[in-house]
This record gives C-alpha cells, structure tokens and sequence, in this order.
C-alpha cells in the first residue's frame, strides 16, 4: 500500500517464485486475467482467497479495447508488436494500474482505511492513476507532471476528470523535479504519516508484478517456453523492463532483454561505460514518457545485481545524490549477455515509423518506434529463430502533433474518448517547490477527510 518503504527504499519479494516449464505452457489459451492470477497467487498468499482476487482481476480488464487485453501483431519475419494500448487511457499503465486500484480499494474497505496517493508522471502514468482511482470513496489521488512536457492527450486525460477526489498538477520543471517532490513527501514522515500516503508510481512493486502477465502471454503465444524470447522495452523508469528481468526470475525462457532509450540515455551509456552518470538536461523528444534521467527502479536491477546487497545499494544511492554518477563496476558485466541497451535518436523513430508504416500498413508511437529501432539493432542471422517482441506502449493518437510531423496525418482517438479534446480541463499550476506542494496536497486531501467525518 504504501510503495516506498520507510527508509526511501524499494520492496523487492523475499525470493522469486519459480514456474515450471509445464507450468508456463499451461497459460497457453487462458485468458489475460486468468494468467495474471496465476502469476499473482504466489505473492499474494493467503491475503485474498482465489476466487476473489479473480474477480477482481477479470473486473480490471473488463475494460480493455480487445478480448485479448495484449494482442501480438506480426510486423516483421521474427519481430512482433506487443500491444499494451488497449486500456481506458492508451498506454500499457493501464494494465497494472487498474488491477492496482481494484487491489488497494479491497485492502482499504477491509481495513475501513483511507490513503492519499501522490504520484509523478511523465505522461502516461498519472492519466492511468487518475482514471483507475477517480470517484473512489477511500483515496484522493494528486497527480504531479511536467508543465508543458506531456501531449495535449496525456494532459487531457489527467485534467478532465471531474471527480472531486482526483487532481492534476503541473510543475515547472521537468519529470525528475516530479519524481523528486514525490520522494520527497514520502520522507517527510510526520507529513506522510498524516495524510496515509501511498504511491502508484512503478516504485510500487504492485505496479510491477501486475506487469509480468504480458511477458507470460506473449511468449506463450509465440511457442513459450520452448521457444526462446527476446522483448525489446521502451524504457524511462526502468520498471516495465524490470518487470521482464522478474519473469526470467520466475522461469520464462528470455533469451534477451532489450533497454530502448531515446536521447535522454543514461542507461545506454551506463551499459556502456559502466558509469550511471546523470546528464545536466533532459532533452524533450517526441517519446516524452521516456524523458527521463533518474531511473527509479534501476536501483531494484542494481540489488539484484550485487547479489541483494542492500549495503552496496544504499552506498551508491547515496553516492548518486552526492556526485550525479556511480561507477557499477563488475556488476553489470554478467547482466551484458542477458540485457543489451540501445540509445535511438529523434531521426532514427521518425524513419521507424514511416518504414513499418510503408512495409506494414503499421502505425507505431514514437516509444514503440524506439523499441523496434533497438529490436533491430540487437538482431542478428544467429538470432533469427528467436521471436524478437517489441513492446507498443501507447497508441499512437496520444502523441498527434508528433504523428502528424512524422507522417503528415493525425491518427484520430478511439471513439470512446471522442470528447477528451473538448471537454473542459480543470488543473493547478505550482513551482517546483516541496512546501508549496505539500500545502497543496493537505488542503485537497483535508477537505475530504474532512467532508467524509
């Protein structure tokens, strides 16, 4: 419930389950909720009986746009698109975050309990926090972003929600100036005490597990797990492609892992300097959910990698707020083989998507044109009998001034959100400023806790 733990660290389980390979061919032919169930059971336990934790999960993806909540589409001879847009918000943050919200309304109401979540966005996350929490009885939700750095469809999907518990708030500043005020509630720990603070940012490991169905379903469906994977992941905050370094944990077959930066590539030039070093700007691109520095679940992979040695973590962590850059040292080296990393620049996913485009008759975003583009990079004739899934993270309408640019058209939203563009927004506007925040956020969530006594 809470997503950082009290010493600003992060949850990671104990120990990863294991499937078997019998196991994981089981899925094959199962719908989406019913695997994420079995995917969950093993860190759930005893909390919730079966049939409940089903219901749930089947209620949260009741709402997607295809029965297969995660389609797979051929785009190439061995590479596939993962669709993950199909959600009420257009971005794979729909999948975890809709069963996240039905999970912490069922903790809550057993509990008789109330929580105020605060949560930076990039773009997509703070628009599926909003739609999953909107009208619930027992949690305000405050959501910071970038002011002026998210699509006008991010934005309107943060800000046209009409709910009294939810609200959208634009910082001046960038995306790790959000991520920091939000770490920065949480350590202030009378201030999060207080208001019952949780987050839904993918710091919450329930993000992340509610993430492994996809890796699960996809690898199924193309001959898993006999039949080895490779997925290449757009990646910003490192947690969707943590999310596959869980499945491989947990016994899925991935040959391969692939981290797909834009030009904001500290992980790229991490993997190939050794150095986590932060650059001096974030650089705004067309994949604005990828304009990221400070990838907050890299600090999960760097545990792992220094065989859960938390001493090592908090010295690095500690090292990073000190210098702006650490030295990995032999811990990357073994994870070199597994995980590859590829920096694609503006010109490179502009080509991308008019290319598949023309082969194709396929229209990709520009963050699923990242993972294509490093796909490509890390393909080989050794590697052909491999299914190579790139991850197709957002539907290309949330991003259609950049669309328009690229391909000269304007791909039109789903009918469903045919009002969005005009309805009206209602949003608040402050500095990056923690004491102007946090007066913020008491004032939204104090009125309700008070209306609700």
């Amino acid at each position: 419930m809470a997503g950082l733990a009290r010493d600003g660290g992060l949850y990671v389980p104990k120990a990863w389950p294991k499937l078997t390979p019998d196991a994981i061919g089981a899925f094959a032919g199962k719908p989406f909720a019913d695997v994420a169930v079995a995917l969950l059971e093993p860190y759930v336990g005893a909390s919730i009986p079966r049939g409940e934790l089903t219901a749930i999960a089947r209620d949260a993806y009741s709402r997607f746009g295809h029965p297969a909540v995660a389609p797979l589409v051929q785009i190439d001879r061995s590479l596939w698109a993962l669709e993950l847009f199909h959600g009420p918000t257009l971005a794979f943050k729909d999948v975890a975050m809709q069963l996240l919200a039905r999970l912490m309304d069922r903790v809550l109401a057993a509990r008789g309990g109330r929580i105020t979540i605060v949560a930076a966005t990039s773009g997509d996350t703070g628009g599926a926090a909003i739609e999953a929490f909107r009208g619930s009885s027992r949690v305000d939700a405050v959501v910071l972003f970038p002011l002026g750095r998210v699509s006008d469809v991010q934005r309107r999907m943060m800000t046209t929600a009409t709910e009294e518990n939810v609200h959208a708030l634009a910082i001046e500043g960038t995306f790790d100036d959000c991520q920091a005020l939000v770490k920065a509630m949480f350590n202030d720990l009378p201030f999060r005490d207080r208001l019952h603070l949780a987050a839904v940012n993918s710091i919450n490991w329930g993000r992340i597990v509610a993430q492994l169905t996809y890796y699960f379903v996809a690898a199924v469906a193309l001959g898993g797990p006999s039949r080895p994977m490779a997925f290449s992941v757009p990646t910003g905050n490192f947690g969707d492609i943590f999310a596959g370094y869980a499945a491989r944990a947990m016994g899925l077959p991935i040959e391969r892992l692939v981290i797909a930066t834009n030009e904001n590539d500290i992980l790229y030039r991490a993997w190939s300097t050794g150095m986590y070093t932060l650059a001096d700007t974030v650089v705004a691109t067309t994949s604005p959910s990828m304009d990221i520095q400070v990838s907050s679940n890299f600090e999960r992979f760097l545990f792992e990698a220094a065989g859960r040695d938390s001493a090592y973590v908090r010295n690095k962590m500690a090292g990073l707020r000190q210098s702006r850059s650490i030295g990995l040292g032999d811990v990357i080296v073994p994870y070199r083989e597994s995980f590859a990393a590829e920096r694609v620049d503006e010109t490179s996913v502009a080509d991308c998507i008019r290319r598949v485009k023309a082969e194709s008759g396929y229209l990709l975003d520009p963050h699923s044109a990242c993972a294509v583009v490093a796909a490509r990079k890390t393909m080989t004739s050794q590697t052909q009998h491999i299914a190579h899934i790139a991850l197709a993270t957002a539907h290309p309408a949330k991003f259609p001034d950049a669309m328009e640019t690229i391909t000269g058209e304007r791909p039109p939203l789903p009918a469903r959100l045919d009002t969005l563009l005009s309805a009206p927004e209602r949003v608040s506007v402050l500095p990056n400023d923690l004491g102007a925040v946090e007066r913020f956020v008491e004032d939204r969530a104090g009125r309700r806790r008070g209306a609700a006594a």
